[in-house]
């Protein structure tokens, strides 16, 4: 793969859903492209399908049709434990190293210099409920980034956060993806969060359009 293929790749993805009432349509054909070390954000109205499309991208739900290929393999023609491999590998989705059969020290180790780099390292031997909703976000990106991922899917990180704590959450994020070149793909409502972005994406009617900076 060139520097100028795309790390993440939807080819033609079509995804719906059937109820009782019948079929419904969520993505209809979605194209993207995403160069490495881009920042892209994909927003929309509640309910147009943005979670259902990282959840494909991010290999946790199958399409109808179409194809997702990232770091220049065709994710879903691997079988599950393949799969499952390549994902744990390649994509931050908070995933922990034990999982990959990587010894518990070096797990340890790893999480603890993260939590140090993101300035929560005092914060080490606390559990979720002693910490504030900006340390739990930033605990959830931690997680994400145990086993050095090439790229980075949020849903909506900053959804539940007050403005002050969210922005330093997007100030993170934007730190990671250029400095430590993370390819990062947020969907989110946010409208601070994706003027940070590179690009912004709208899912609307099943497919994705450009937003004009």
């Amino acid at each position: 793969m060139t520097t100028l293929d795309p790390l993440i790749a939807a080819h033609d993805v079509v995804k719906g859903y059937r109820t009782a009432a019948g079929y419904v349509p969520v993505l209809a054909g979605v194209d993207l492209h995403v160069a490495p070390r881009e920042m892209v954000a994909i927003v929309g109205a509640s309910g147009v399908g943005k979670s259902t499309l990282l959840h494909v991208l991010g290999s946790l739900d199958r399409p109808e049709s179409g194809r997702v290929v990232v770091a220049g393999q065709d994710v879903f023609a691997l079988d599950e434990d393949h799969l499952r491999e390549f994902r744990n590998r390649t994509l931050g989705l908070m995933m922990p190293m034990l999982i990959a059969r990587r010894p518990l020290a070096e797990a340890r180790d790893k999480a603890k210099a993260l939590l140090e780099d993101l300035g929560l390292g005092h914060r080490a031997e606390h559990r979720p409920g002693a910490m504030s909703g900006g340390e739990q976000q930033r605990v959830a990106v931690a997680r994400a980034l145990v086993q050095s991922p090439r790229a980075l899917l949020g849903d909506e990180p900053s959804g539940n956060l007050d403005q002050e704590t969210g922005e330093r959450l997007h100030a993170l994020l934007r730190r990671l993806n250029q400095e430590k070149g993370i390819t990062v793909v947020v969907v989110t409502h946010n409208e601070r969060l994706a003027a940070a972005c590179d690009r912004v994406l709208r899912l609307e009617g099943g497919r994705l359009h450009d937003v004009p900076p």
